[in-house]
C-alpha cells in the first residue's frame, strides 16, 4: 500500500486536536467540579465508575488511578449492571457515569434504577443537554466538539478529555486528603516504583560483608580484605572502631602509580579521609542518587561514626532501582 499522506502530519493533527480539547476543558471547569470533589471527600462509601464501550475502558483506568491514590473505587460495566451487577452498589456509594452522548440505551435503562437508591450520581459527559446530564447530581463537562479521526466517529478526543478529567479529579482528591509518599508506597509495594518509595538502606546492607582494616594495616592486607569481600572497598577504622577513611580499588591503583615502594605502604597511605556515607534509615534511592552524583559504586553505611556495613551499586541494580 502506497502512503500518500505524511504519517507525522496526521499524528501532529491528532495530538493538537486532543491537546486543544483538553485546554478547552480547563475553561469549562466550574462549581460542579468543586461539588463533585466535596461529595467524594465526604462519602463514607466507594466511587463506582460505569460506562459502555470506550467509556468503560476509560472508566477502568480512572478506577485504577483512584485506588492507587487513596479513593476506594470499583468498576461496574453499565451493560452488566442491569443484569445483576447492581448488587455491588451500596447505599453510601457515589456513582460516576461516563458517556460522550449521555443518551445511550444502557445509560437510559441504568439511570432510573440508580435513582431509586440513595447513591449520588456524577455525570462525566460531553453533551450537557443529555438524558444523563439532566438526571445527575453533578456534571463534569468533558466536551469534545470533534473526534480526531477524519470521519469524526472513532472515540479519540472525547476519551482523552474524559481521561484527563478523571486524572484531575483523582489528583484533586489526593492533594486535599494530604496523600503522602508513604501512602503511595503502601498502595504500590511492588516493582521499582514501590521500592523507590519504601526500600531503605537498612533493607540491603545486612546482606553484604562489612570489611574493615586498621590504619596501620599493610597494603597487602588491604588488598586481601577488599578481594575477599567483593565490594571493591574496605572501611578504615581506628582502635575505637570509629570510621576514619575508605580504601577502594581505585585508591590501590592510584598509590601503585604514585609510589615505587608500594608494598611498604599502609592503609592510611592509600585511604580517602572522611568518606561519603549513608545512614541505615535513608531510602535506597537516595543512596543511588548519592552514588551517581559522586560517581562512585559503593557507600559505607555508618551512623555516629560507627560502620554498619556497605551498600553497593550492584545491590541497587539487583533491586530494580536502576
Amino acid at each position: 500500500m502506497k502512503v500518500i499522506k505524511n504519517p507525522k502530519t496526521i499524528a501532529r493533527a491528532v495530538l493538537l486536536a486532543e491537546a486543544d480539547a483538553i485546554r478547552n476543558a480547563v475553561d469549562l471547569l466550574d462549581d460542579q467540579f468543586d461539588a463533585t470533589v466535596e461529595t467524594l471527600l465526604n462519602t463514607t462509601g466507594r466511587l463506582v465508575v460505569t460506562g459502555v464501550g470506550k467509556s468503560a475502558l476509560i472508566g477502568q483506568k480512572i478506577v485504577a488511578t483512584m485506588n492507587s491514590t487513596g479513593t476506594p473505587s470499583l468498576f461496574m460495566h453499565a451493560a452488566d449492571a442491569i443484569h445483576g451487577d447492581l448488587g455491588m452498589i451500596q447505599d453510601n456509594d457515589v456513582v460516576l457515569i461516563i458517556s460522550k452522548s449521555g443518551n445511550t440505551a444502557e445509560i437510559k435503562v441504568l439511570l432510573p434504577l440508580l435513582k431509586r437508591t440513595s447513591v449520588r450520581l456524577i455525570a462525566l459527559v460531553s453533551a450537557r443537554d443529555s438524558y444523563l446530564a439532566h438526571h445527575a447530581d453533578h456534571v463534569l463537562h468533558a466536551f469534545a466538539e470533534h473526534e480526531a479521526d477524519p470521519l469524526n466517529l472513532a472515540p479519540t478526543t472525547s476519551t482523552t478529555v474524559a481521561l484527563a478529567l478523571g486524572d484531575a479529579l483523582a489528583v484533586s482528591l489526593l492533594e486535599l486528603r494530604g496523600f503522602t509518599r508513604q501512602d503511595f508506597a503502601r498502595y504500590h509495594p511492588g516493582g521499582s516504583l514501590g521500592k523507590k518509595l519504601y526500600l531503605k538502606v537498612a533493607d540491603i546492607f545486612p546482606h553484604n560483608q562489612c570489611p574493615q582494616v586498621l590504619p596501620d594495616a599493610t597494603i597487602k592486607d588491604v588488598i586481601f580484605t577488599i578481594s575477599a569481600n567483593r565490594l571493591g572497598a574496605t572501611a578504615v577504622v581506628d582502635e575505637a572502631g570509629l570510621l576514619i577513611g575508605i580504601v577502594t580499588d581505585g585508591d590501590i591503583r592510584r598509590v601503585a602509580y604514585e609510589h615505587d615502594s608500594f608494598w611498604q605502604l599502609c592503609a592510611k597511605d592509600a585511604m580517602t579521609v572522611g568518606p561519603v556515607c549513608v545512614a541505615p534509615d535513608e531510602y535506597a534511592v537516595a543512596a543511588l542518587q548519592l552514588m551517581q552524583e559522586r560517581d562512585i559504586t559503593q557507600l559505607i553505611v555508618a551512623e555516629e561514626g560507627r560502620v554498619h556495613g556497605f551498600v553497593h551499586l550492584h545491590d541497587l541494580l539487583k533491586e530494580g532501582l536502576i
